[in-house]
């Protein structure tokens, strides 16, 4: 997935001590980030599997 042109926006679930993900829609899929590491790895979903990944994190 090119995530060359993503738009990230943080989470609104962050908090003061920067434990904090950021999350872009691209045209394929979503992807997320560290926030803290701009410039480190990235996690990248299609639409289902960001479904199936939201949905696991709501039932724990």
């Amino acid at each position: 997935m090119d995530r060359s042109a993503a738009v990230w926006r943080k989470s609104s679930r962050s908090d003061a001590n920067s434990q904090c993900v950021e999350v872009a829609g691209l045209r394929d899929g979503v992807a997320v980030r560290d926030s803290k590491d701009k410039s480190g790895p990235t996690l990248a979903f299609d639409a289902h599997g960001w479904r199936a990944f939201v949905d696991s994190l709501k039932s724990n």
